[in-house]
């Protein structure tokens, strides 16, 4: 799968999460302002340069600190959601760019999640308080913690194929499930030492013991997702590793990425698994934010299929890979940066690599032609170059 960067920086200042949803988009920044982008109109067709559609005015209802995570409203694009340091979720509108409703949470929300497929209205929030926090926005309030971890929640995830169902990751190197209908919510936790998992009676799970201690990283855990099937949770943690779970008996796939992956902040980090009939082999593929490029593995045996950097003259010292989001319509991957660019990838076809390799070979010509003349003009004898 073969990409190259087609995007330039867009006027954002320190873009750090960003939500899609076709054809639009939006960014958050550290100052904490949220711009919309129309992503079909482009302001300079031949440069790719977008300008921002619209944006959230600075009031005393916005957000006051960096934003954390942005998300639509899963059912009507008209919708969205945000999280910040400032303790808050707001839900805005789409159309005016006002806040609509806010929430206070009392600590810092990593981020949020809604559910793709519930009838339920219910926000699952990680803060740094050590409950998962469900917001209710049809009544407008903070309904239920779930209680268990031991740190800071940093990731949470609902599953997409059972409303119900939730995963959340923290701070005390744990990753646990959830079922929000039981009075007792708790699924239990994963264990990465457990390869086999609990089978239960039929192979399930069913009528299994629940396991409450295990961990899932050796260090904080701040980034958790599921594959489209519901069938795999894949988690990334400080330990510098990304673990692939079974979550029907709760197993560890064990999966290796090698020693390529880097992850040591404690903002939510999150894999981005695009559609499993994206990559040439039918694979179910995996995009990760490593610092200042995207690598692109192979999600069940780990094979690293790509290193996607940007242009070196557009790196910086500190040029890191904040989010990254799918765009399925084009079949583009879209990646915000701490310097403040958003940028577009799409995949090469073979009229993209001989357009490129014309390109680069009529630029040697022209260069060898350049130096040919100033060597004639100095010895008055004629050059050739072999």
């Amino acid at each position: 799968m073969p990409m190259t960067s087609n995007s330039t920086v867009v006027p954002a200042r320190r873009a750090q999460m960003f939500g899609h949803i076709a054809p639009g988009m939006l960014s958050g920044g550290a100052d904490s302002s949220i711009k919309l982008w129309d992503l079909e109109r482009e302001h300079n067709t031949q440069a790719q340069i977008y300008y921002p559609a619209a944006a959230v005015k600075k009031s005393a209802s916005s957000h006051q600190y960096g934003i954390t995570h942005l998300s639509f409203y899963p059912f009507d694009s008209l919708a969205f959601l945000s999280s910040s340091y400032d303790h808050m979720v707001k839900v805005h509108s789409t159309e005016t760019m006002q806040v609509s409703g806010t929430f206070d949470l009392e600590s810092v929300v990593y981020s949020h999640a809604m559910s793709p497929i519930a009838n339920h209205l219910l926000v699952a929030c990680a803060a740094q308080h050590p409950a998962v926090r469900l917001v209710d926005l049809r009544s407008g309030a903070s309904t239920q913690a779930l209680a268990g971890h031991r740190g800071s929640v940093l990731s949470v995830a609902w599953s997409p194929t059972d409303e119900h169902i939730l995963a959340s990751a923290g701070s005390d190197e744990a990753v646990r499930l959830w079922d929000i209908r039981r009075s007792a919510p708790s699924l239990g936790v994963l264990d990465m030492e457990d390869s086999v998992g609990i089978v239960g009676e039929d192979g399930l799970g069913k009528n299994s013991r629940l396991r409450e201690d295990g961990k899932a990283h050796i260090n904080a855990c701040n980034g958790v997702v599921w594959t489209n099937n519901g069938k795999h949770l894949v988690t990334a943690g400080h330990d510098e590793r990304v673990r692939v779970w079974d979550t029907t008996t709760g197993a560890n796939a064990l999966s290796h990425f090698g020693p390529v992956i880097k992850n040591k902040r404690l903002s939510t980090l999150l894999p981005l698994l695009p559609p499993s009939n994206i990559g040439s082999s039918g694979k179910q593929l995996m995009l990760y934010p490593n610092e200042r490029e995207i690598l692109v593995f192979e999600l069940f045996d780990g094979t690293l299929l790509k290193r996607l950097r940007a242009p070196t003259s557009q790196l910086q010292r500190n040029n890191r890979v904040t989010s990254l989001a799918w765009r399925s319509c084009d079949v583009e991957v879209l990646s915000a940066h701490s310097d403040g660019a958003i940028r577009a990838w799409r995949p090469e076809t073979e009229d993209s690599g001989q357009e490129t390799d014309l390109s680069e070979d009529d630029s040697r010509k022209r260069k060898r032609e350049a130096l040919d003349d100033v060597f004639r003009s100095l010895t008055k004898q004629k050059i050739t170059f072999n």
